[in-house]
């Protein structure tokens, strides 16, 4: 059961590519999914991100300050700003343009913790950099956005915070506590977390694409282009700053992945909620999910077959066994 949940989870950006495809001409398939489903979707999405955490992953946070803080800036800095680069060097419309500076100010996505497995980056790493950009986009993402986005359209700041706190916070804490003081029903659910999280994000994308299928059809060149541009971007710039700052290749591919991944669902539901005049503001973010998935599935195949060794066992599609403090500082620092 757990290897069958495990395989399929791990093909979550065929799923996604398939969903989506099909949205494209068959909406009325995944268009009744969609007002409080994708939000629900979404706080389950990352009540099974909680449910991984342990209060000793913050700890080890406290331990490797240095690595932690150069993944957080490097992806606060990077994707912010090539969002509104591309935006404005591409002239998008000012939906589109809001959209996609929204999804490059949102933080890694979970996907990236098994991105990083497949590319035998450092997963612990991984994990705990989508905690802890996970956390800090409650202030960071929509001060970003409104500073960012703020010329195109008025930014409500404090709605994206609540918002933002409502479908981050307090399910990945829930998540956390059960894992605490329910470990026998966390032992239960999570083999079939990572495929529930999968199947939630393959939906939430092809609703909004279902929904807007005619405008993406007509806007595809210019759209696709913006999104790829974005994550292609994020996943160089990313190596390249960890590489500058002279990290290991297990570290380096960590940060570029990290960089390069974003919580689409998170942008897709704030896109929604905030911006609601704005029709077409969700739908980079539901670009978003497919690109980043294919675009970092790829990356970690070619990093793979660089890499002779065969992968370590993992237990959970979206985590792998985190290794002993010490163990994961020594890969970690330079």
């Amino acid at each position: 059961m757990l290897r069958i949940c495990n395989s399929l989870a791990n093909l979550f950006p065929v799923w996604v590519l398939l969903c989506s495809g099909l949205a494209l001409y068959f909406p009325a398939w995944f268009t009744w999914f969609t007002g409080p489903m994708i939000v629900w979707g979404l706080s389950i999405i990352m009540l099974g991100m909680g449910i991984t955490l342990t209060f000793d992953d913050f700890r080890r946070v406290a331990k490797m300050p240095r690595i932690i803080i150069a993944g957080t800036v490097a992806h606060f800095g990077i994707m912010p700003f090539l969002g509104w680069s591309i935006a404005h060097g591409l002239a998008l419309e000012p939906e589109l343009a809001v959209g996609l500076i929204l999804v490059s100010c949102c933080p890694c996505g979970t996907a990236s913790n098994v991105v990083s497995y497949i590319a035998r980056a450092d997963v612990a790493l991984s994990v705990l950099l989508t905690m802890v950009s996970t956390f800090t986009a409650v202030v960071m993402t929509p001060l970003l956005v409104k500073v960012l986005a703020g010329a195109y359209t008025p930014v409500d700041g404090w709605g994206i915070f609540l918002n933002t706190l409502q479908v981050i916070v307090m399910p990945v804490t829930a998540g956390l506590l059960l894992n605490r003081y329910a470990p026998r029903l966390v032992r239960a659910v999570s083999p079939v977390t990572p495929l529930v999280s999968v199947i939630f994000i393959a939906f939430i994308c092809a609703s909004i694409i279902g929904a807007n299928a005619e405008t993406i059809k007509a806007t595809a060149l210019k759209l696709f282009g913006a999104v790829a541009l974005l994550h292609v971007g994020g996943f160089g710039l990313g190596y390249v700053f960890a590489r500058v700052l002279g990290y290991r290749d297990a570290v380096v591919r960590t940060i570029a992945i990290e960089v390069g991944m974003q919580n689409s669902g998170l942008a897709t539901v704030l896109a929604k909620a905030n911006f609601a005049s704005m029709a077409l503001a969700p739908i980079p973010s539901a670009i978003s999910a497919s690109f980043h998935s294919i675009i970092g599935s790829l990356l970690a195949g070619w990093w793979r077959l660089r890499a002779h060794q065969p992968l370590p066992a993992v237990g959970h599609a979206f985590d792998a066994p985190m290794p002993a403090p010490a163990d994961c500082l020594d890969r970690c620092e330079p």
